[in-house]
């Protein structure tokens, strides 16, 4: 017999889990063995039933679902996680990635591809829904570009002032870097100066995070 695919879910609205249980019960080769309201339930839930796939929400009460999917994912035998959530900003995605979800999916996504999901997921695959997919890829362009465009402007610098910059990136003060420099301080007063100038910049901030850009830090 082909196994049966263990399935959690977790959220705050009883409703959702309702919608949820009866969709998944009713697909061929998955079961839905437990229910949780947060986070913390989350992990209780996962000890008393091992479910396969756990199905997380990200705004709850008491831990959140990315909280709650760091501290599954870093179990002996974690369970693989799949982000279901109405809120798909930049910094939702990234951080359950990060925390170790294997999948990020609307809750607009179709029932059909929800199901597929867990199939796939459980399988080994990874999941994402179509508009996260296009929110990273236009991520990943902007962050190219901005590197591109970092690179250029620190290359009008002198080799000196690059120096600086990069000082600065690190979080040294004008005396730090007179010392690391082997300079006085008005000169590299001076060097910070023209180094603004050159960027078009008002502040040392705006300098450390060009090169954050540029990849020097």
């Amino acid at each position: 017999m082909a196994r049966v695919i263990r399935v959690l879910l977790v959220d705050d609205d009883a409703l959702v889990r309702a919608g949820l249980s009866m969709m998944l019960d009713g697909a061929a080769g998955i079961t839905v063995v437990g229910e949780a309201a947060d986070g913390q339930e989350a992990v209780t839930a996962t000890d008393a039933h091992a479910p396969d796939v756990v199905l997380m929400d990200l705004r709850m009460p008491r831990v959140d679902g990315i909280t709650a999917t760091r501290r599954l994912r870093a179990r002996a035998r974690p369970p693989e996680v799949i982000v279901l959530t109405t809120f798909d900003t930049d910094e939702n995605i990234l951080h359950a990635l990060r925390a170790g979800a294997s999948g990020f999916l609307l809750k607009d996504t179709p029932p059909p591809q929800i199901v597929e999901a867990v199939t796939r997921i459980a399988a080994g695959d990874a999941i994402l829904s179509p508009r996260v997919t296009r929110r990273l890829m236009e991520r990943a362009v902007a962050q190219a570009g901005a590197y591109e465009r970092a690179r250029a402007a620190l290359a009008a610098l002198t080799p000196r002032e690059h120096e600086v910059a990069l000082a600065i990136a690190r979080g040294r003060t004008n005396a730090d870097i007179a010392a690391e420099l082997a300079m006085g301080v008005t000169t590299v007063k001076a060097h910070v100066s023209s180094i603004l100038t050159k960027l078009g910049l008002d502040n040392r901030t705006q300098i450390a995070l060009l090169a954050h850009d540029a990849g020097l830090t």
